[in-house]
């Protein structure tokens, strides 16, 4: 929410080529508690007052020399990166109305001034202006959130990964479809596994000596997407020799909460493990 001290405390630049007018905006405004109100009689010096300055509201005559109203809108779109054209335009020909408002302007005032009308539309220009100011920090802040957050969890995956092969005899990844998309360690070498990705596509004739009863309970957490601890399993080798083989994993879904394989890690068990 918009609190009274801030719609108090915003910028405002009143723009007029009659003397008279200046003095009865700044009068109102000055009446209403306004505190950061400035005006100019020169409009060629709004764009530079505006990228200076960045006023909340802008109160523009339309009808001036030199450069008219319209002129220095222009101005102030090409040099304003905000979606909204804080501009309130002042005008006595109704005519005039409808191109401001093509032009993006948001609102008007008709003159001469109702001073209550004057006040409203003031206010209600503030508050709005305001609340997408509010919007654009917010914004600003959460794109900063997810960069930084992006940032962590890059380098905890790091750390992790880091960990996990200090700490175990191989890590490993498969996608959805079981293939092995990342290997680190002797896997290969310990198990006689030969993956497709790592072998240059040759066909999987390790499965003779494992254990067939494991294999299935461990086949079937995976279809369950469980994560599993601590799982062993053997194997006997080509020379007879039952090996033996810890491992733990667990799935891994992305942010559509969509399973995309599984990630672990493993250790050979030795004698008397």
């Amino acid at each position: 929410m918009i609190t009274e001290s801030e719609i108090r405390d915003a910028g405002i630049l009143i723009v007029d080529d009659q003397q008279a007018n200046v003095a009865l905006l700044e009068g109102l405004l000055g009446d209403e508690h306004y505190t950061r109100v400035t005006a100019t009689m020169r409009p060629r010096e709004v764009c530079a007052l505006h990228r200076k300055n960045k006023y909340d509201l802008i109160l523009l005559d339309l009808q001036m020399p030199d450069m008219d109203g319209f002129e220095v809108i222009e101005g102030l779109k090409s040099n304003d990166a905000n979606a909204f054209l804080p501009v309130l335009v002042l005008t006595a020909q109704p005519g005039h109305k409808l191109r401001a408002l093509r032009t993006g302007v948001r609102d008007f005032i008709s003159k001469p001034f109702d001073l209550l009308e004057v006040k409203t539309r003031i206010r209600n220009m503030l508050e709005v202006r305001l609340l997408y100011k509010q919007l654009d920090l917010h914004r600003s802040s959460l794109e900063r959130t997810v960069l930084e957050r992006t940032a962590e969890l890059r380098e905890s995956e790091a750390r992790y990964r880091s960990l996990t092969e200090l700490a175990s005899d191989w890590y490993w990844e498969q996608d959805v479809t079981g293939a092995f998309t990342r290997v680190s360690g002797p896997v290969l070498e310990m198990l006689g596994v030969r993956v497709d990705a790592f072998a240059d596509g040759a066909a999987d004739d390790s499965s003779d000596g494992w254990n067939e009863a494991e294999r299935e309970v461990l086949r079937a957490k995976i279809a369950a997407r469980e994560p599993f601890l601590d799982f062993i399993f053997s194997r006997t080798d080509a020379r007879g020799a039952k090996r033996r083989f810890q491992v733990s994993g667990q799935p891994m879904f992305d942010q559509a909460c969509r399973f995309v394989g599984y990630r672990g890690i493993g250790i050979e068990l030795t004698e008397g493990s």
